[in-house]
C-alpha cells in the first residue's frame, strides 16, 4: 500500500500500538483513532460545509482534521489567528474548531461523547483542503486542494526522503497550519508509521525532552529556526528539513556544527506544492533537484513547472527566475513584479537589486503604503557601514544615500519616502517575512529596534526613545516621560511577535515602575515566556526603569 493509499484509508486501518508521543507520553493508535471518530462525529451534526481549524497540539489536530474529512467537510487552515485572519474567517467558514479561543460569532465544534459510523475511505478527488499563502507580497489567498495533490505529495517525499530514517519519531518547530508543516510534520508519520510528536520544539534544549526515548528522530524546521543556533549545544537527530523560505547560506555550516549534517532543503510554495530539494554536504551539489514527477523548464530565466501536486495537468508558471546546470537547476531571485506608484509603473525587482547592491545594507524588503498615500516603504538591515551612517549623521541621511541610489531606476515621483532599519527582518513562524507583518513597522506609535541578543532564557530587544513618538504628548509639557501603560503595550506587542502567545490578556503580576524613561536614550527590554506568563524587565545605563509579568488565559 503506497503513503497516498495509507493516507486515504487511514481511519480504516488497524492502529499502530503507538502513533504519537505528547511530551513524554506516548498515544496509542486506538486512542487516537477513537477520537478522530468522535470529531467525524460532531462535525457530520454541523449543517455547514467549511470549517476552521486552528490547534497548537498536531495529534489533536491530525484527529480533527481526519474527522472533518471523513464527515465530507471542507477544512480551512489559517496561518494565524490574527485580528484581520479572524475577521476575515467569519464570512467564509460556517464553524471553527480548535484549541484556542475561536473568531467572534462563529460555531464552535466540539468532539462528540462517542463516534457515530464506521469509517470508510476517503475519497481524494474531494476539494477538502484550504490552505492560504504566506502572504509575503501581499494579502494571503485562499487555496482550495484536493486531497490527492496532497496524498501523492507524501508519496512523493517517502520516495525521496523515506530511506533517511526509517521509523524516526518527528519533531517539529514549525506549524502544522501551513502546508509545509502539514506534509512533513503531519501526513508524512502518518502515512509511514513514524511517531508524531504532538508539541513543538521551541528552543533546541526541548529536543532531549520530546525525543522519545531511545527512538531515532528527524527535525522539520524553519529557515528562522535554523538562522539562530545556539553557539555551544550539539545535538543527535537523524535528519533536519528545511522548508517554508530560503534558508541564508551561513545558516548551513551552523546546522553542521550542531546536528553533523546538512539540512535536507525543500523548495515550493503553498500553490505549487514541493518541486524540488538538496543537502549541501560538504562537497555535494549546491543546485535543485526535482522531487518525482514533477517536471520543469525555462522560459528565457523564468521557471515554470508541471507537476501531479497541483489540480491542473499544464504548466504554471513560479515566481522565481532560475538558470539550467547539470543535473538540476539554480534559483536566481524572484521574477520581475511590478507595482503603480504616482502612477509610474516601478518595478520590485529592479529597486530591490540596485539597493542589494548598496554596501550600507545587508537584507531589505519592500512594501507598497498607502497612507496617506500610495509610496514605497523599505524595511531594511543596514551593514556595519550603514550602521555607522546611521549614527554618525542619522536615519535621515542613511535613507537620503539610499534614495541616491535609484535615480536612474525609479522616477523620482515614485522613489521610496520610508525607511525603517531593523537589525534583522521581522518574520513569522515561517521565516516569511509577510507584508502584514512588515507594514507593522511603519506604525508611528511603534519604538525604533535597535538590537536583537538571544539567550536560553528568551530575549533582550534594544529600543530607542524617539522625541517624536506621539504617546510622549502630554506626558508632561515640557518634561515628557514614556507612561508605565505604554511599556505595558510595548511589552505585550513584542512578546506576542517574538514568541508564540495566542492566549488572551488575563492580567498582571509584580508589576513595578523604578525610574522614568525620557526620550533620546537606548533602552532595554528584556523579555522570557513560560505558557501563560510574559516576564519584562526594562533597564538601561541608568539601572531598571520597570519589571512585571503579563498574564494569558491558558487555551483550552
Amino acid at each position: 500500500m503506497s503513503p497516498a493509499q495509507r493516507l486515504a484509508a487511514l481511519l480504516t486501518l488497524p492502529p499502530p500500538a503507538v502513533l504519537g508521543w505528547r511530551q513524554r507520553e506516548p498515544v496509542t493508535g486506538a486512542d487516537w483513532l477513537a477520537e478522530a471518530g468522535r470529531w467525524q462525529a460532531a462535525f457530520a451534526a454541523q449543517p455547514g460545509q467549511r470549517f476552521a481549524l486552528y490547534f497548537h497540539d498536531s495529534l489533536s489536530f491530525a484527529a480533527a482534521l481526519f474527522g472533518a474529512w471523513q464527515a465530507g467537510k471542507q477544512a480551512w487552515l489559517p496561518g494565524d489567528l490574527t485580528a484581520a485572519s479572524r475577521q476575515a474567517l467569519r464570512t467564509r467558514v460556517d464553524g471553527f474548531a480548535g484549541d484556542v479561543a475561536p473568531p467572534q460569532e462563529l460555531p464552535v465544534v466540539t468532539p462528540a461523547a462517542a463516534p457515530a459510523v464506521a469509517m470508510v475511505p476517503l475519497d481524494a478527488e474531494a476539494l477538502q483542503l484550504v490552505v492560504f499563502t504566506s502572504g509575503s507580497t501581499g494579502e494571503p489567498q485562499a487555496l482550495p486542494k484536493r486531497l490527492r495533490q496532497l496524498f501523492d505529495e507524501i508519496t512523493a517525499q517517502e520516495q525521496t526522503f523515506g530511506a533517511t530514517a526509517p521509523g524516526a519519531a518527528v519533531l517539529a518547530s514549525v506549524s502544522h497550519q501551513h502546508v509545509y508543516g502539514l506534509l512533513f510534520r503531519v501526513l508524512w508519520p502518518l502515512a509511514t508509521g513514524r511517531a508524531i510528536q504532538a508539541q513543538s520544539v521551541v528552543v533546541l534544549e526541548d529536543l532531549a525532552e520530546l525525543a522519545p526515548p531511545g527512538a531515532r528522530a528527524v527535525l522539520v524546521a524553519s529557515p528562522a529556526h535554523l538562522s539562530r543556533l545556539p553557539l555551544q549545544a550539539q545535538h543527535s537527530v537523524d535528519q533536519v528539513f528545511s522548508s517554508g523560505a530560503p534558508l541564508p547560506d551561513a545558516a548551513v555550516p551552523e546546522v553542521l556544527r550542531v546536528f553533523g549534517r546538512a539540512p535536507i532543503e525543500v523548495y515550493g510554495s503553498s500553490e505549487t506544492g514541493g518541486v524540488a530539494w538538496r543537502q549541501r554536504n560538504p562537497g555535494a551539489p549546491t543546485y535543485w533537484q526535482a522531487l518525482p514527477g514533477v517536471e520543469w523548464r525555462l522560459d528565457d530565466d523564468a521557471l515554470w513547472l508541471r507537476s501531479p501536486h497541483l489540480d491542473e495537468a499544464g504548466w504554471m508558471p513560479s515566481a522565481d527566475r532560475a538558470a539550467a546546470v547539470d543535473g538540476g537547476f539554480e534559483l536566481r531571485g524572484r521574477a520581475d513584479r511590478i507595482v503603480k506608484v504616482a502612477e509610474k509603473r516601478v518595478s520590485l525587482t529592479a529597486v530591490e537589486a540596485a539597493l542589494r547592491a548598496s554596501p550600507l545594507l545587508a537584507d531589505l524588503r519592500l512594501v507598497t503604503l498607502t497612507e496617506p498615500r500610495e509610496q514605497l516603504g523599505v524595511v531594511a538591515v543596514p551593514s556595519d557601514a550603514g550602521w555607522a551612517l546611521h549614527d554618525a549623521q542619522g536615519r535621515r541621511a542613511l535613507a537620503e544615500a539610499l534614495r541616491a541610489l535609484l535615480t536612474d531606476v525609479v522616477e523620482r515621483v515614485a522613489l521610496p519616502r520610508r525607511f525603517r532599519f531593523l537589525p534583522e527582518l521581522p518574520v513569522n513562524a515561517m521565516a516569511k517575512s509577510t507584508q502584514a507583518r512588515l507594514l507593522t513597522e511603519f506604525d508611528p506609535r511603534r519604538p525604533a529596534l535597535r538590537a536583537i541578543q538571544r539567550h536560553e532564557g528568551g530575549e533582550e530587544l534594544t529600543l530607542f526613545i524617539d522625541a517624536a513618538l506621539p504617546q510622549l504628548e502630554g506626558h508632561f509639557d515640557g518634561h515628557p516621560i514614556l507612561a508605565g501603560v505604554v511599556q505595558l503595550e510595548w511589552a505585550q506587542m513584542f512578546g506576542r511577535e517574538r514568541f508564540v502567545i495566542d492566549g488572551e490578556f488575563a492580567g498582571m503580576e509584580a508589576v513595578k515602575f523604578q525610574r522614568v524613561i525620557t526620550p533620546g536614550r537606548l533602552v532595554t527590554l528584556s523579555l522570557s515566556w513560560t505558557p501563560g506568563k510574559l516576564s519584562f524587565r526594562y533597564h538601561s545605563d541608568l539601572g531598571q526603569h520597570a519589571s512585571g509579568k503579563l498574564l494569558f488565559a491558558a487555551t483550552s
